[in-house]
């Protein structure tokens, strides 16, 4: 007999609410009902019918089962949520999001490639998988293959097995040998931005550039399907590599570097370290290509600290553009003779020091400021620390050990302290956005939050420099960077020529440097671009008059790369009849307005 509800038996009329416990009720009383007609069957002796009812009610089970996961299975196809649906499966160990520059294209992409196992157990002719199995396979190592074969598990073999390769082994029919996926970062690109890009190791890892810097936020986008996207515009990226990869040919340079900047946002829209390398097989190139020269290395980097000195000068009132410089012979300081590299001038307003690059001008002002407003100056302009930078293969600086008079005139004019041209970029923007200090980034920013920055020098002081700088290019006929003037874009910039040091002296080879920023016209605020070009170790060429300083090599390199990308930019020519020729010199107190 079943057993009686005490619920229903009380109440007849009482339905329980339909659900598992009812569809459970429901199924027991089927069964108990089933197995009452097997006993009803047996009693009468009718053994075929007992057997009939078993295989139908075998055979509804069956039918019941097949229909109830057809249903889910519709069910789940046709009405599941639009996110669970959506979803893929959670991104294999080591995934790593898509790279892209600022306008969405690819830089840095995980391709499915396939790791090669052998299981010796289920191996029977090891002489077969000697033969075929290099064959479809080249690049297998036979040591490995040989330990796996003698091995007593499975084992791995090799990585990064194309669907091609995979394919190919895979149709050999080989027992024993099977296959897992695993992501492998592809870079579309090749050696185009790859020192800014860095590039991964097999197990998913940042090594280098933004790979590293951005590690955590790459995994991150893995599990969301959201890309990184970076700062940096390939179309800029591309001129400039191409521009420095010619400067390294044509001055025999040991290295070539440089990079792109947006002066208000802190932007880096382009960097590039030649020679280059392919990060898809960086272990196949000499490891100092891999460097990141703009960022790791640190150079004496000459005249381009005389802005930094002249901005501190006016910036603190110590002088300004009118103020005048005796630089008729050189000067002694701590025991060191400082001397001009043109040596025809007596007499220089403090304008003619910049645009003359006078490095007896620069470090008399350098006296005339004290060693206080130096040090408080040079810090402000991130010059004594690490440039704050994501990218973590960022160099520290090289001090002096001791501030002296000596050391700090020297510093004045760019000799005696070691920096990163990363961190001289950053100082530089500084100087040209208005006097505000931000850290450069490689991430995109979003015009509408913009970092604020701290203040550095006063927005006049900018002002002023920012036109010292056009006339060191355009208007003074002894400016040392008019080979930098991209017709119709209104370039300013300052050289900078500095021996290296080697073993405790100075050697005839030499950085040549050149900071160049366009358009200088405008209101101080309005969209702005500095390119920083350095060289290390030009040789004369036939049209350099013998000469290997910036004004020859790395001044019209910038003028090459800064004419090349002005379009990308949205920068626009402007050529005007009354605009100031070279030999029409500007007024000081019509630059200072």
């Amino acid at each position: 007999m079943s057993p009686i509800d005490p619920v229903s038996a009380d109440f007849p009329n009482y339905r329980e609410p339909y659900g598992p416990a009812q569809l459970w009720r429901w199924a027991v009383e089927m069964v108990w009902n089933v197995e009452r007609a097997f006993e009803r069957s047996k009693a009468s002796g009718r053994a075929v019918d007992d057997t009939r009812l078993r295989i139908f009610f075998v055979l509804s089970i069956f039918s019941l089962a097949f229909v109830t996961l057809g249903l889910r299975a519709t069910r789940a196809a046709l009405f599941a949520p639009e996110e669970a649906a959506g979803h893929s499966a959670p991104p294999l160990a080591g995934a790593r999001a898509d790279l892209t520059d600022r306008n969405g294209e690819l830089l840095a992409v995980d391709l499915t490639h396939y790791g090669l196992y052998l299981d010796p157990r289920e191996i029977w002719d090891t002489d077969e998988i000697r033969r075929k199995l290099p064959a479809a396979f080249p690049k297998l190592s036979p040591e490995r293959l040989d330990k796996a074969l003698h091995g007593g598990r499975r084992e791995y073999l090799a990585g990064g097995l194309t669907p091609q390769e995979m394919r190919g082994v895979h149709d050999l029919g080989l027992p024993g040998v099977s296959f897992e996926e695993e992501p492998r970062r592809v870079y579309p690109l090749g050696p185009t931005a790859e020192h800014l890009i860095g590039f991964s190791d097999a197990g998913g890892r940042g090594i280098a550039g933004a790979e590293k810097a951005l590690d955590g936020e790459l995994h991150a986008g893995a599990a969301t399907g959201e890309p990184v996207q970076l700062a940096m515009d390939i179309r800029v990226q591309a001129a400039l590599q191409d521009e420095l990869q010619k400067a390294q040919a044509k001055f025999g340079t040991l290295t070539a570097q440089g990079m792109v900047v947006d002066i208000q946002t802190g932007e880096i829209l382009a960097m590039s370290s030649v020679p280059d390398f392919d990060p898809n097989a960086p272990g196949h190139s000499p490891i100092p290509n891999l460097t990141n020269h703009e960022a790791a290395s640190v150079y004496e980097l000459g005249s381009v600290f005389k802005a930094f000195t002249i901005a501190m000068g006016l910036d603190t009132g110590v002088v300004t553009l009118d103020s005048t410089f005796d630089v008729h012979a050189p000067i002694m300081v701590g025991g060191h003779l400082i001397h001009d590299f043109d040596k025809g001038d007596s007499q220089l307003a403090l304008w003619q020091v910049f645009t003359h690059s006078s490095n007896i001008g620069a470090a008399t002002l350098a006296m005339r400021a004290g060693p206080d407003r130096m040090k408080t100056y040079f810090q402000r302009y991130g010059l004594f620390k690490t440039a704050p930078s994501e990218l973590l293969e960022s160099a520290r600086p090289i001090l002096p050990r001791q501030f002296t008079d000596q050391t700090l005139a020297q510093i004045a004019f760019g000799q005696g302290i070691s920096v990163s041209p990363l961190a001289l970029a950053t100082g530089y923007t500084a100087l040209m956005n208005g006097g505000l200090y931000r850290p450069l980034t490689i991430r995109k920013v979003d015009p509408a939050h913009i970092p604020d920055g701290r203040r550095v020098i006063s927005e006049q002081t900018s002002y002023q420099m920012l036109q010292l700088m056009r006339m060191n290019v355009h208007t003074d006929p002894k400016g040392s960077g008019h080979k930098a003037d991209a017709v119709g874009l209104r370039v300013g910039g300052k050289t900078g020529s500095a021996q290296k040091p080697e073993h405790g002296h100075y050697s005839k080879d030499n950085v040549s440097s050149f900071v160049a920023v366009f358009p200088t016209d405008g209101p101080i605020n309005a969209d702005r671009y500095l390119v920083m070009i350095t060289l290390d170790a030009p040789h004369v060429t036939p049209d350099s008059f013998g000469f290997i300083t910036a004004g020859w090599n790395a001044a019209p390199t910038a003028g090459a790369v800064i004419d090349r990308i002005a379009p990308f930019l949205g920068v626009k020519r402007i050529i005007t009849a009354d605009a100031p020729l070279p030999g029409q010199v500007a007024k000081p107190s019509d630059m200072a307005e």
